[in-house]
Parts: C-alpha cells; structure tokens; sequence
C-alpha cells in the first residue's frame, strides 16, 4: 500500500509543471524585424487539357455537321436532277406513244402458210415397270413376288406390247 502511495505521489509531482523564470540579464529585448509584406499573388492562366480537349471537340462537331449538311444538299440536288430526267422521260414517250397511222398491208399477195416438212411424231405407249435400279430394296422383293408367272397373265396387252417393243428397241 505504501508503493502505490508513493508511486501516486510521484505522478502528481511530475504531472504539475515547475516554473522557470526569465535569465536575469543587464541587455535590453531585441526587436525583431517584421518581414516584408508580399504582394499578392497573381494567378497563372493555366491550360487544362480538359479545355483544349473541348475545344478540338467542338471544332470537330462543326466539322462533321457541315459535311452531313453537304451531303444532304447534294442528296437533294440529285434526286431534284433525277427528278427533272424522269419528267423529261415521260414527256419523251407521250410524244412517241402518240398514235400513228400504220402502213397499208400489201392484199395483192397475201399469207399462205406452208405444210411442214417435218415428219410427225410416232406415238409411243408408257412404260408402266419400274427399272431395277430405280426400286428401294424393300419393295424389290415385293415386286419380285408379283412379277412370278401367275402375275404376268393379269397384265393389260398393251403393256405387253410396250415390253416387246422395248425389247426389239434395245436388239436392234
């Protein structure tokens, strides 16, 4: 208990400042010198690159406008140009689409037509059988099946006759 007393004591000491008085001297105070008083300083006309960024910007928007507004013009004088050509267009053919009187046919020969020299077609009857290779596989067998012999005795004659002279075509 009597540490921390003693302890208590010596904070309190040290916590309260001791006076120091002036050195006992014989010299009068010195005056110190007031500076000179500045002059005020003048700002300096700085260049943002912000402003000159601007300016190039809008120089180049008044750029770009005048080049669409040229654009437009010479769009507006072409299509009054091909305007002017249409009309002109039409104009032209009423005049040629005037109707005009057309020249008298010669009466004292007149059309006869000619018998063609060419010899007329040979009527041909249809094939009604499938070649081999136009079949699918499965409808072969198929066909296969029907094409035996009692099939064959079902058949119009003049499929028949269309197989024989199918047949007498490729012999000869």
């Amino acid at each position: 208990m009597k540490k921390i007393q003693k302890l208590v004591g010596e904070e309190e000491k040290l916590r309260m400042p001791i006076a120091q008085g002036l050195p006992w001297t014989t010299d009068e105070p010195k005056c110190l010198i007031k500076p000179p008083v500045k002059k005020n300083t003048i700002p300096i006309d700085l260049k943002l690159h912000s402003d000159i960024r601007a300016v190039e910007r809008a120089r180049f928007a008044h750029q770009v406008a005048e080049k669409g507004r040229l654009i437009k013009q010479y769009k507006m004088e072409r299509e009054r140009q091909q305007k002017l050509e249409e009309e002109e267009e039409i104009k032209r053919l009423r005049k040629e689409l005037i109707p005009k009187a057309q020249l008298m046919p010669y009466f004292d020969r007149p059309f006869v037509p000619r018998r063609s020299e060419k010899q007329p077609t040979v009527p041909r009857e249809p094939k009604f059988c499938i070649p081999r290779h136009k079949t699918i596989k499965c409808c072969r067998m198929s066909c296969n099946d029907m094409s035996g012999p009692s099939q064959l005795q079902h058949l119009p004659s003049s499929v028949e006759k269309a197989e024989a002279l199918y047949k007498n075509r490729i012999l000869q």
